[in-house]
């Protein structure tokens, strides 16, 4: 697949990988939660055969973990059924769909996750994109389903900035050093899916190298780090100890500590 020669469409364009995806793909057609809600499963069929693209890139998600406690039918909405619609119209037209899952499909008791794993999501959020993935594939045969992990990147509030926020704010910044997982650079991640945009359909696991805990990727951003336990700092969402995605399928990105200098840097400018 030349993907210049390609029609692509980018769903969630204002979000954070979004933005970074409209960079590498800028001759996209780009969609915006305000161009197009996901969750009207009418409205998703006639828009993406309207504009009868072979590709589209769906990055739009409901992503705060806590907040789908809270908003279970907005979580199911967004990330399960939503999914769904837009693979419903991808065959519709023959077009090629691309998604991004999560890490928290899974339970994070097994230890490092291949694309072959059963999924086992414990809190709303991953059970929402389990659901997600699922509708997909009961409705379309060309699809991509990326699993990607802890994001971050220069378009939107991640990980990185509310560290450094808090770090202004306070003396001293608690972090949980028992969960763990594998950050992700959303320009990477934009990069790695145009070069994998042509391979087979299926589920992959992409993600920048290295396994850390929260607590040592926010040792890498700020000095006035702390750590504490999941049980000293109690979330409305259980999370996955160990949600490690290894990648099976496609070459390595490279490892998270120097996509977060990169990142560093470019906000520095």
């Amino acid at each position: 697949m030349v993907v210049g020669s390609i029609k692509t469409v980018i769903i969630g364009a204002g979000g954070m990988l979004g933005t970074d995806l409209c960079k590498v793909f800028p001759n996209a057609v780009q969609l915006t939660r305000k161009e197009l809600d996901i969750t009207k499963r009418d409205e998703v069929i006639q828009k993406i055969e309207k504009i009868g693209p072979d590709v589209v890139i769906n990055a739009a998600a409901y992503t705060d973990v806590d907040g789908c406690e809270d908003n279970e039918d907005l979580a199911f909405a967004v990330n399960g059924y939503g999914p769904g619609y837009i693979a419903e119209a991808c065959s519709n037209i023959g077009a090629k769909m691309v998604h991004f899952s999560t890490d928290y499909v899974f339970d994070g008791s097994k230890g490092e996750y291949s694309e072959e794993d059963e999924p086992d999501p414990i809190n709303v959020y991953g059970k929402s994109k389990f659901m997600g993935e699922r509708k997909i594939i009961e409705n379309l045969n060309d699809y991509l389903i990326i699993r990607i992990s802890w994001l971050f990147g220069p378009n939107g509030n991640n990980f990185v900035e509310n560290m450094l926020r808090l770090s202004e704010e306070m003396d001293t910044v608690k972090v949980v050093n028992d969960q763990f997982g594998k950050p992700t650079y959303t320009v990477d991640l934009a990069r790695k899916t145009k070069e994998i945009i042509g391979i087979g359909p299926g589920i992959y696991h992409i993600t920048n190298e290295g396994v850390c805990s929260w607590y040592e990727f926010a040792s890498e951003i700020i000095d006035n780090v702390v750590p504490c336990t999941s049980g000293e700092f109690p979330r409305r969402a259980k999370r996955p100890e160990y949600s490690v995605l290894k990648n099976t399928k496609t070459s390595p990105m490279r490892h998270w500590k120097e996509a977060l200098n990169d990142y560093l840097k470019e906000r520095k400018t």
